[in-house]
């Protein structure tokens, strides 16, 4: 097996899952990758095995998604639980800092982190988010979240992202299916979705997203300048800008940014240039952490 499985509890007692690739000691700083609004660790993949040869790969799956326990309450389907869950696990593996790749809703998570446990922080990566959220993305979101999809093999549900994922056309037929086989897990011989439907609940609506109603996360990203940071957008991107990533170099300093061809919300992160990309961030922590 590439990676150990990790149960741990929250603070309001939901049995939580984590994946935990590489030596448990040693090494380069500790990578924690952060997940999207109903994604879960199975999106890391992608990347965690070849990392972890060098450093420690803690990928968790957030309450409500993939293996961990479904919430009683949804409106705990929030950033500041799923922080305060976040912490939990590094607390119980004992990693005291880590950098952070936040994927869609991970990174607004890492964005809290920035504001409530700085001194967890070795630097952070957005894939494919930042604080400014594009309308239409967000309606595109709305659209599909909470619905129960109902499919009768793993064709039609790698058929069924192509639906929803616009900017992704150069994408095989095996590569839609990889892709499905991350966002469903099977039942009864059949792919279901592998997050809890009532995180709708705690989305905004499509009137408050059309009516301009989402908060911007600006004084969130500023308290990232004192880290290394990447930011990563996928070429057709409909959830982040091009000008809102422009904004973002301009007011951290000393952030880069790499745009990842052919890809929309969100990049698989095993694309040349988003790898190479990571890379280059980590070395930077890296050499950072070597001078501490």
């Amino acid at each position: 097996m590439e990676f150990r499985e990790l149960r741990y509890a929250s603070a309001d007692g939901l049995n939580l899952y984590a994946r935990d690739y590489g030596a448990l000691t040693g090494g380069l700083v500790p990578l924690l990758c952060l997940p999207g609004l109903t994604r879960n660790s199975k999106d890391f993949e992608t990347i965690a095995p070849r990392l972890s040869a060098s450093r420690r790969i803690v990928c968790p799956d957030f309450r409500g998604r993939g293996r961990s326990q479904y919430a009683g309450d949804p409106f705990t389907y929030r950033p500041e639980a799923e922080l305060a869950d976040t912490i939990a696990l590094l607390d119980r593996l004992g990693i005291a800092r880590a950098a952070v790749i936040g994927t869609s809703r991970g990174g607004i998570v890492a964005m809290l982190m920035t504001a409530k446990h700085p001194e967890r922080l070795a630097g952070l990566l957005f894939n494919d988010i930042g604080p400014r959220i594009e309308t239409e993305g967000l309606l595109r979101i709305r659209s599909y979240l909470g619905k129960t999809p109902a499919f009768q093999s793993w064709a039609e549900a790698a058929a069924g992202l192509r639906l929803v994922h616009a900017g992704f056309g150069t994408l095989s037929d095996a590569e839609w299916l990889a892709f499905a086989r991350r966002v469903f897990h099977e039942e009864n011989g059949v792919p279901v979705a592998d997050s809890d439907a009532a995180l709708a609940v705690t989305f905004p609506t499509s009137e408050d997203i059309a009516q301009g109603k989402v908060a911007e996360l600006w004084e969130l990203f500023d308290l990232t300048k004192t880290f290394p940071v990447t930011v990563l957008r996928g070429e057709n991107s409909d959830l982040l800008s091009a000008a809102t990533v422009a904004a973002m170099m301009a007011r951290h300093g000393s952030a880069e940014a790499a745009t990842v061809a052919n890809r929309g919300h969100v990049p698989f992160l095993d694309e040349p240039e988003a790898f190479a990309a990571i890379e280059r961030w980590l070395a930077r922590i890296d050499r950072r952490e070597k001078a501490r």
